[in-house]
């Protein structure tokens, strides 16, 4: 198993106590939210940064096989790096980098940066005082962003070192003791946040929609319009069921909670996944 979306429910069942998961339901969502985004969007990021630029290929080509083994023979680690890397450039057109769709994926890296900036001025992790889902969901892409690959790497420090420091802090949070009331209330969601979301509507929004209309119509391509900007790749499946999970997440919610929760998302762009 590797969707670690699942896998974090999983370990949410198995273990009490330490939740990374808000028990108000509104904010669960919105935690859950940013998770997908970060899981989903912001790995087109990461991909195409290590992918699409010569240091960021050559620097995985390097350490990556080497990851297998460091006593392996050092023939064998310099194949693997090739193969490896050449299996992965053939990939972006997968992942949705290209062309046409680098410039869109490019100006999203640099806005989260500086909004992630803003936002942990007022907030230690992105739900408030104690880290959930979408601190986690973000560490993923971002520990190989901000720490791993040296042309985004370089883009954090000049735009947003604080991210970066704090990206090194989320690989070992065992000395966090999270208080009950943490978590951001419903009722008092920070502008910052706010800010996000509207990221998250203004990129993500739009390519999960367009995916799952071509999935429908059996199309093979995802054509749509991001920011602005043509996006085109090929249609993904897996991220059809995202939102799907997304929408049964939304339906499953109390009346009064999905009022509350539609009120918060109007305007982001985010309106648009239940539409």
């Amino acid at each position: 198993r590797t969707d670690t979306t699942l896998l974090i429910r999983e370990l949410e069942g198995r273990q009490a106590g330490r939740s990374v998961v808000p028990q108000d339901p509104v904010v669960a969502f919105l935690d859950a939210l940013v998770e997908d985004y970060a899981d989903e969007w912001v790995t087109k990021c990461m991909f195409h940064y290590r992918w699409a630029y010569a240091p960021d290929i050559d620097k995985a080509a390097r350490i990556l096989p080497r990851w297998f083994g460091t006593n392996q023979p050092e023939e064998t680690a310099i194949a693997m790096g090739k193969e490896f890397a050449q299996r992965q450039i053939e990939r972006l057109w997968v992942v949705g980098s290209n062309k046409t769709t680098g410039p869109v994926i490019e100006a999203s890296y640099r806005r989260l940066l500086l909004l992630l900036d803003a936002h942990l001025t007022t907030s230690r992790f992105v739900m408030g005082a104690r880290p959930g889902t979408a601190d986690f969901g973000l560490y993923g892409q971002l520990s190989q962003l901000v720490a791993f690959d040296p042309t985004p790497a370089a883009i954090a420090l000049e735009l947003a070192p604080r991210v970066a420091a704090w990206v090194d802090l989320l690989e070992d949070l065992s000395g966090v003791e999270p208080a009950d009331d943490g978590w951001t209330s419903r009722d008092t969601v920070p502008a910052t946040f706010r800010a996000l979301l509207e990221e998250i509507g203004r990129v993500y929004v739009p390519f999960l929609v367009a995916n799952a209309e071509a999935l429908a119509h059996s199309a093979e391509r995802v054509e749509c319009e991001i920011d602005g900007r043509p996006w085109v790749q090929r249609p993904f499946p897996y991220q059809a069921k995202c939102l799907a999970r997304l929408r049964e997440g939304h339906t499953a919610l109390g009346t009064s909670d999905r009022r509350v929760l539609d009120a918060i998302l109007a305007g982001s762009g985010c309106e648009r996944l239940f539409a």
